[in-house]
């Protein structure tokens, strides 16, 4: 009868691990998933919307981040359209859309008029809409209408 020891049982471990390498694989983190198209995020969108310092006479902020898909990069020079219904125009007014690139850290921010209710919610919109990466429509809700700025992020997969 064999008996079983510390020393046999690590030796023998230990030979079969050399011997089968692919059963120990190194932890990965999980990938960022992309972010779904929100429903009604493409209502009253216009393609071409010009680059802009700002929309109209500014005073509210429209920020957030654009990353890819699995490893989180940021993504620089990434074209980002943003409208809504403003104090100044309903959004579906030409003057009502601009767009903005991400900087070196993915980061847009682009200053528009103050955001204000219709169909009984304060929201945005946005879209990611060139060719490199799957088009995203965004329509984050404000949680109050009196907010100065609001924040979207977008996480993009490869077209």
């Amino acid at each position: 009868m064999t008996t079983l020891t510390r020393r046999s049982l690590l030796t023998t471990a230990s030979a079969a691990l050399i011997a089968a390498p692919g059963l120990i694989r190194p932890a990965r983190a999980q990938g960022l998933t992309p972010t779904p198209t929100m429903r009604g995020g493409a209502n009253n969108y216009r393609a071409g919307a010009p680059i802009v310092d700002k929309i109209g006479g500014g005073g509210f902020w429209m920020s957030g981040t654009v990353r890819r898909a699995g490893d989180g990069t940021p993504l620089p020079g990434q074209r980002i359209q943003i409208w809504a219904h403003t104090t100044e125009g309903r959004e579906s007014d030409w003057h009502s859309h601009g767009a903005t690139l991400t900087d070196d850290n993915g980061i847009f921010r682009l200053e528009m008029p103050q955001i204000v209710p219709t169909f009984g919610q304060p929201h945005g919109h946005l879209a990611y809409d060139s060719e490199e990466y799957e088009t995203v429509f965004l329509r984050p809700v404000m949680p109050s209408p009196s907010d100065q700025s609001l924040e979207a992020h977008f996480v993009l997969q490869p077209a």
